[in-house]
This record gives structure tokens, C-alpha cells and sequence, in this order.
């Protein structure tokens, strides 16, 4: 490693999670270890006696993934039952068992650890990633997983215009895509155009996974490269093209059609056995043979024999299903406040104990007040700080937060979490104070004095202000009782407003015209800052609802959108230099000046602190952390390591 190379031993972000406890780690078996002395499955062991497998030594790396358990050293068997919504809920399985990338998060989502790769340089510049795999992991088809797959999942797959319209924004600077190359059979690397600074941290997201995700022995059967007969085939499977054949074959991180191939390799713990395909009542996932971990004691990973995914076509039936004891571990679908006391009640009955989440979110309720209308007066009257400033006056947060929120929360705007190194005080708790006769003065001041026989006060142009408010009540259910909150609490202070409860293609397609008076969003940005910037600047195109026009500028390099006023201009110099500079100190020094600007233009008008949420874990299910984060960067319970999760004998 040359002088100035970032070591490899974790790149932490000092992420403050208090309470975590103790979680299972991952080591490298030590150098002169070897797979000779570990135990296997009884049910893999009777494969082998019968010449169906490979012996054990054949099927793990020479120096296999060590994983402390969290508790306890498990016993093997049993089968884990957890629940999926409807048709489309792919991301359950995801979160659960396709989290076998290069590198993952730790427990505490604070730094980037080993994982395929055991290993990597990172160049002084930020530019170049060269990434050591584990030698000698193998496909859970047996076929082994060397550099050559990881080129060919970006080179030939990702990059591959067919089948991606663009290269995803994690393998890109500047607008060109990574090139990425093999050194030799087991080492590869990555070189981007410019500085990419956050690409480990990216790396070990849901969306990192692509490099790990394509098996060339397997895909490359369906690519016109690599085979000939391509057309025969397409017409044989009944498709319309290559690209829907690939897809439907080897899936992509984010589809469905990921878990609905039984016969595509992997690199999970576990592979489908009974696929996730239209109709199907549960998805099975059967133990990986060639699975690549093994516990301190030489014994392979995973645990449990299989994963049972039943699926519930609505909430009250998973909620029946965990009240009634037959889900092992659940979070997604239940965690909503209203459930808590059912779940809290029936603990006894449904012999479970509760899962506290952390949330990574900053904010509950974020309202974005759109500051790029295309209504003229509207858009003079959301571009007016003072006006943003009394509304956030004239909010009494802590009646939300004791009616909503059943007094689990605490006033906040935006940013870094408390705790957080990062924490930004005028950020996150200006404004916050309910105070409604100095937003009347504000509101006074700001030349909205005039008002009608109602009530209501009037723009310049005569008319009552009166705007609608976005929201999706399937989603978020506890946004829409906030926002009649603030639609009475907002109506002493002379403002009407309209609680615009819509179905999400439609949000989002107002969002996207530029078409909405207001929206509101859970907040980002509370652990994770620097993945999800949106409530900080005009970063995200669907996710900035302030300011859409300005995002499309910032992520077009000017070509598309609106040219956004110059803090904002100052704000996007401050993000590219901070995600390009791999010191953290610096990085968060940058972050802190962005933070204070952001501050000083209070675009958005925060609720109160994002809420932390929970879920049941069986009690008879063990070496399960109790406390976790509860993030799609961090993509709980995955990188808590389910393959360690064991059922009490």
C-alpha cells in the first residue's frame, strides 16, 4: 500500500448508536487456518455420505469468513417464518437475505468491514478502489466466484446501455461510468473519473450490490456477447427480447424476478427454493451448501435449514399471523405506532419480545412548501423565509407529538440526529417553539395583514391564502393525522389549508410536473447525511419537493430544470468537495459549513424527530440483536447477520 493509501480495517463514520450492545462481527480465519477442521449440517452431511455434494473442505474457501455469533454458538435447523405484502414486496426478501456484497455495514452503522472482499486500497485521490477477494468462494452451484464475475456484473451487465439507460449514480462521477478491471484471479479494481470518496460507504448499501450480483458462468447465457443462439432462446421462453430474458434469468437488485429464478447462483446464505412469482402464497429459502462463513468454532453458516416468507395480502393478516405466534422475526408492514399496544398486549400470547429500530431518518414530518411553484404569487409567497419562519411558529409541535406520536418524539427541523458528531443545534431546533402571536407579527410584517370575512388571510393580489398539502395516506398514515393538526393549528394564525390525500403514482407524478402546492415526506439524513442529502440542499429529484426544478439543474450539470439561487449554487460545491474528501474530519468540517447555510435559509419546515420504531422477535430465537438501525442504507435485519441467527433446541 503505497503512502497515502486509505488502510482497509474499516472506514468509519463515527456514527453515535448508544445502546446498540454487542453484535456478531466477521474475521478472516486466521493465516494457516484452513476449512479441514469445520462442521456442517446434518443434512449436508448426509448429501455427501450419499455422493450428492462435494465434502465440506471442497465447498468452503481455504480460509473461510469467521463470524462471531451474537450469544451463542447455534445449533443447526428449524425453519424461520417471516412475512412479505402482497406481490411487489421483493425488498423483504432483499433485507433479509441479499446482502452479500464486497463489503458490509457493521452492527453499529458506523463503519464499512471485509466481507467477499477480505481487503482493499484505496488511492490517496479518492479515485481508485482495489478490492483483495476471498480466494476460493464458491457459487452456491459450485462454480467458483473470482474477479472475472465481478468485472463481468459491471462491464458487461451494468454497463450494458440495453439494459440499464444509464450507469446507476453509485458506479459513476461526473456522468462516466466506473471501468473496472482484473489484476489477477482474485483481485480487481475500480477507477472513476474523479474523487468518489463515499464509494465504500455506497458500496455497502442495497444498491452496492451489483459487483456480487451476476454470476458470469450462469448470465452470460443470456447476453448476445456470449451467445449466438440468443434469438432461439428468447422465442423458445416466449419473451419479447434479450433484455426481458436476462432479467427474468438473473434479475437485478431491486425486481422481483431477483427471487424468482430457482436454477440463478447466488452468493446468499440462503437460494430459492420455491420461487416469488404471481400467485404464490410463500416464498422458500433452502441453506446455501456452498455458503462461504463459518462461525469461532469451524462451524458453516447458516444456521437455520430454511426461510419461510409467507405472504399476507394486507396488514391486519401479518398482524394476526404475529399476534397469533407464527412469525419468527418481523419489523416491515408492523412497525407503525398505532400497532404497538396490540403487539405490547400479546406478547405472552404470541410468545415474542420486542425489537427496538433506531431510526437513520431525521424527521417525521417534513413539509416542503414548493418554492418553485409555477403559480407566480404562490411561488413569492413559499420563497418568503419570513413566511416559512411564522408557519413553523404557528405549529404546536408538542400536541402532534402527545396525540400522534403518543409522546415518543421531540420537536426538530432537520439534520443530524441528536448524538450524532455531526449534530447541527440552529438546524435542528430553530423555530421549533410554538409561539402564535409572533407568527402573526411575522406574518403582519410580511404583508399578509389583510384578511376576509373567514378569517383567512389574503396574498398582495387579494386572494385567501390557501394551499394543498400532498400526502399518501396508505403509506403514511400518521402524516395525514399530523397535518390536520397543523390544518387547525394553522388556521389560528389565518392560513387554510388542504390535506391532499392521493395515491403514491400520483405524488409522485405531481412531484415530477412540478405540479404540487406542497408535499410531505419522512425526513432522511439523521445517521446517514452524506447518503441522503435531500432535505439539506436541492439534491434528490423526486425527493427535494421544495425546489424539483433546482435538483434537475444540480444532477444535469445545468442542462435540464432551473437555475437555482446562489446558496444553493455555494451548497452543491460544498456536497461534490465533502464526497470527494476521504478524511472524515475534513469532510465533516465541509459539512458543518453546508449545515450552516441550509440553517440560515430554513427551506423546510420540520415536525418533530423521526420516531423510532419495532417489531417481535420469537423467544425461542436467539443470537438476534434487540436494538438495531433501521435503514434501507443499512438494510436491516441483514447486516445483523441472519446467518447467526439460531432457534433454541
Amino acid at each position: 500500500m503505497s503512502a497515502g493509501d486509505i488502510p482497509s480495517n474499516g472506514v468509519t463514520r463515527r456514527t453515535v448508536l448508544a445502546g446498540m450492545g454487542a453484535a456478531a462481527t466477521l474475521a478472516l480465519a486466521p493465516r494457516g487456518a484452513s476449512a479441514a477442521g469445520t462442521k456442517e449440517a446434518p443434512q449436508l452431511a448426509a448429501l455427501v455420505k450419499d455422493g450428492k455434494l462435494p465434502p465440506l473442505a471442497e465447498r468452503l474457501p481455504p480460509k473461510p469468513l469467521v463470524v462471531k455469533p451474537l450469544e451463542k454458538i447455534g445449533s443447526y435447523g428449524g425453519s424461520l417464518r417471516r412475512g412479505l405484502r402482497g406481490s411487489s414486496d421483493h425488498n423483504g426478501i432483499l433485507r433479509m437475505v441479499g446482502n452479500q456484497g464486497l463489503v458490509r455495514w457493521n452492527m453499529e452503522f458506523t463503519a464499512v468491514m471485509p466481507n467477499l472482499a477480505e481487503r482493499w486500497e484505496v488511492s490517496a485521490d479518492a479515485k481508485q478502489f482495489t478490492f483483495h477477494l476471498i480466494q476460493g468462494v464458491r457459487w452456491s452451484d459450485g462454480q467458483p466466484f473470482t474477479a472475472d464475475d465481478v468485472v463481468f456484473a459491471i462491464e458487461d451487465v451494468v454497463k450494458n446501455k440495453e439494459l440499464y439507460s444509464s450507469t446507476p449514480a453509485q458506479l459513476a462521477v461526473a456522468g462516466k461510468p466506473v471501468v473496472v478491471e482484473k489484476i489477477d484471479a482474485y483481485t480487481v479494481r475500480f477507477t472513476f473519473a474523479g474523487p468518489n470518496a463515499l464509494y465504500l460507504e455506497n458500496l455497502a448499501t442495497p444498491l452496492g450490490q451489483h459487483p456480487t450480483l451476476f454470476a458470469k458462468h450462469y448470465c452470460s447465457k443470456f447476453l448476445p456477447k456470449y451467445n449466438a443462439g440468443l434469438d432461439a432462446e428468447v422465442k423458445a421462453a416466449g419473451v419479447s427480447s434479450w433484455t426481458e430474458l436476462f432479467r427474468a434469468k438473473c434479475g437485478d437488485i431491486e425486481i422481483p424476478s431477483r427471487w424468482a429464478n430457482v436454477d440463478k447462483p447466488t452468493l446468499d446464505p440462503w437460494v430459492v427454493k420455491e420461487a416469488y412469482s404471481g400467485g404464490a402464497t410463500r416464498v422458500v429459502m433452502a441453506r446455501n451448501p456452498y455458503f462461504w462463513q463459518v462461525d469461532t468454532e469451524g462451524n458453516q453458516l447458516p444456521y437455520i435449514d430454511e426461510i419461510n416468507f409467507g405472504i399476507s395480502q394486507d396488514v391486519e393478516s401479518l398482524m394476526l399471523n404475529v399476534i397469533s405466534g407464527k412469525i419468527d422475526i418481523q419489523e416491515r408492514h408492523i412497525s407503525v405506532l398505532a400497532n404497538k399496544p396490540t403487539l405490547s398486549q400479546n406478547m405472552q400470547k404470541g410468545d415474542y419480545r420486542l425489537l427496538t429500530l433506531v431510526p437513520s431518518a431525521a424527521q417525521q414530518c417534513q413539509i416542503y412548501l414548493n418554492m418553485t411553484h409555477k403559480d407566480p404569487a404562490m411561488r413569492k409567497m413559499f420563497a418568503d423565509k419570513t413566511f416559512r419562519q411564522a408557519l413553523s411558529l404557528g405549529i404546536n409541535r408538542q400536541e402532534i407529538i402527545d396525540i400522534v406520536y403518543f409522546g415518543q418524539s421531540e420537536p426538530y427541523q432537520t439534520g443530524p440526529r441528536p448524538g450524532h458528531p455531526w449534530f447541527h443545534e440552529k438546524l435542528g431546533k430553530q423555530m421549533t417553539g410554538y409561539e402564535p402571536d409572533k407568527a402573526n407579527a411575522m406574518l403582519d410584517q410580511a404583508g399578509f395583514d389583510k384578511k376576509n370575512a373567514n378569517g383567512i388571510r389574503l396574498r398582495p393580489d387579494g386572494q385567501p391564502i390557501f394551499f394543498a398539502i400532498d400526502v399518501i395516506p396508505t403509506l403514511y398514515p400518521d402524516l395525514v393525522d399530523t397535518l390536520e393538526l397543523v390544518k387547525s393549528q394553522w388556521a389560528q394564525i389565518g392560513i387554510d389549508i388542504k390535506v391532499n390525500t392521493i395515491e403514491r403514482a400520483l405524488y409522485y407524478t405531481r412531484g415530477d410536473d412540478n405540479a404540487h402546492d406542497a408535499a410531505v415526506w419522512p425526513g432522511p439524513g439523521g445517521l446517514d447525511p452524506m447518503l441522503d442529502p435531500r432535505d439539506f440542499f436541492a439534491f434528490h429529484p423526486q425527493g427535494s419537493r421544495y425546489a424539483i426544478p433546482w435538483t434537475l439543474w444540480y444532477t444535469s450539470n445545468g442542462a435540464k430544470g432551473e437555475e437555482p439561487p446562489e446558496s444553493q449554487k455555494k451548497r452543491f460545491k460544498l456536497f461534490d468537495e465533502a464526497r470527494s474528501t476521504a478524511d472524515l474530519d475534513k469532510r465533516g468540517a465541509i459539512m458543518k459549513q453546508l449545515f450552516d447555510i441550509t440553517a440560515e435559509e430554513f427551506e423546510t419546515i420540520g415536525v418533530c424527530l423521526a420516531v423510532g420504531g419495532f417489531g417481535v422477535i420469537r423467544n425461542n430465537l436467539r443470537n438476534v440483536p434487540e436494538k438495531q438501525p433501521d435503514s434501507w442504507s443499512w438494510p436491516n435485519p441483514g447486516p445483523a447477520l441472519p446467518q447467526q441467527f439460531t432457534f433454541n433446541t
